[in-house]
């Protein structure tokens, strides 16, 4: 087929995971096969070694990957706050760009639960079939979902597949025109309502006490219990992405279609606070990802450390559509080019709910802050911080011994604090006080906490 990507709008589609661990992936070196699609994607696409998410809660998360905006900025710094209607999203760039735009699967910007999700808290997308919170309205094999009018919409078999029948319905009835596609999976997040990884019946126990990452093995947590659904869920979560592709070749799109693959955050599983997210642990913020097609097939390995806010301004500038100056991410087009060399080193996150957070990771460093008494849930900021983490990710890449106080490195604590400074006003938050951490004594050794 002659590739007519330079003759044409790019189609484009986010195929979104929830709570799925980077190291899940076989390019990332887990050594049960659970994704050869996309691997085989990275490999001949653009691979995003260290990407991370800003925000390690799910509707945080997604009004940052909406808008290109920190959730301070988005409004949405917890759960439970709509994205507000006068925001500009992916949707609205993409209409304007003459795309026409659909949304599949889970939203968690609207604040209904398990109830429709009104069309002026839709973020603007034209197709719709999603629910509020997915988690709510469905479970493994009983998908809900609700369509443009608000009625309900059962769909048939385990619910990756369900969302990826309807994604491939909606792909084959749009070939001929350009489109904005995001498609956004609940796996491999938990099932809330019995706190369980409900992998399909033929993974259920397929992966059970195979392998557990060296951080899991260490803390304990749930892992034991749930990571051999939670393999099964994205096994299933792989397969899916490689009927996409299979379907994008079936009609001859597969190079005019910009495929980004990404989540919207980890999973530690109840190994760093009383949950499985919301803290600043790689095993929370490291997602994988990958994009191809057009500009990005044979992009090769990109090793800088991006971040969801990143992906905004990155779809606009593959489909030709301006990125607005507001925006706080920037597009990966140049680390494309090789020709970003002012490429931020470090990137930002902001934590909330559990606590009110904020952290910079850098390629070696782990630094993160916590504002001491205050609500997470209730507070988005603080104007002082005390530190909390400190992580010598070369030494230490599993974060099991937290530096955090100790006189040797109180020189790099201070270089990172004034990092962390510098990213929370650019981000539109005014500079804080943070304290130091609690000084360990010479030759005392900081006893390992369930963080």
């Amino acid at each position: 087929m002659t590739n007519s990507s330079s003759r044409r709008q790019p189609n484009v589609i986010v195929f979104f995971t929830d709570q799925q661990r980077w190291d899940t992936t076989g390019v990332h070196g887990n050594p049960l096969g659970l994704t050869p699609h996309f691997d085989l994607m990275a490999r001949q696409g653009t691979h995003l070694e260290y990407a991370f998410t800003c925000q390690p809660v799910c509707g945080p998360a997604r009004s940052c990957l909406q808008t290109g905006l920190y959730a301070t900025e988005t409004g949405c710094y917890r759960n439970g706050i709509p994205l507000r209607p006068e925001l500009p999203t992916l949707a609205h760039y993409f209409n304007e760009a003459g795309y026409e735009t659909g949304y599949i699967g889970k939203w968690h910007l609207a604040a209904t639960g398990d109830q429709p999700v009104p069309d002026r808290l839709r973020g603007g997308y034209q197709y719709w079939l999603a629910a509020d919170a997915l988690e709510h309205t469905s479970d493994a094999y009983h998908t809900m979902l609700y369509d443009n009018d608000n009625q309900p919409v059962r769909l048939p078999g385990y619910r990756v597949d369900a969302l990826t029948d309807a994604a491939i319905r909606y792909i084959d009835q749009r070939k001929d025109k350009p489109f904005f596609l995001f498609l956004s999976y609940l796996e491999p997040h938990h099932q809330n309502h019995r706190d369980d990884y409900p992998a399909p019946d033929v993974y259920r126990d397929a992966y059970t006490g195979r392998w557990t990452p060296p951080d899991l093995a260490s803390l304990g947590g749930t892992a034991h219990q749930h990571l051999g659904g939670y393999y099964g869920m994205v096994k299933r979560l792989d397969e899916a992405l490689g009927r996409i592709r299979d379907a994008l070749r079936s009609l001859q799109l597969t190079e005019d279609t910009v495929i980004l693959f990404t989540s919207d955050h980890g999973c530690h599983f109840k190994t760093r606070n009383g949950e499985y997210k919301r803290s600043c642990h790689e095993s929370s913020i490291r997602v994988p990802a990958a994009l191809y097609g057009s500009r990005f097939t044979g992009g090769g390995h990109v090793t800088e450390l991006v971040s969801l806010v990143d992906f905004v301004p990155t779809l606009l500038d593959a489909a030709g559509i301006p990125i607005p100056d507001h925006m706080q991410g920037r597009s990966i087009g140049p680390l494309l080019r090789r020709q970003a060399a002012d490429w931020p080193q470090e990137v930002f996150v902001q934590i909330s709910e559990s606590q009110v957070g904020r952290a910079v990771r850098t390629r070696r460093w782990k630094y993160g802050v916590v504002a001491e008494g205050l609500d997470g849930t209730k507070h988005a900021s603080s104007a002082r911080y005390t530190e909390k983490y400190l992580y010598d990710l070369y030494a230490d890449p599993y974060e099991l011994t937290n530096l955090a106080g100790y006189d040797s490195y109180r020189g790099i604590a201070d270089e990172l604090r004034d990092t962390l400074i510098r990213r929370m006003t650019e981000a539109g938050e005014a500079a804080p006080h943070i304290e130091a951490a609690s000084p360990v004594r010479s030759g005392q050794r900081r006893i390992r906490e369930h963080e």
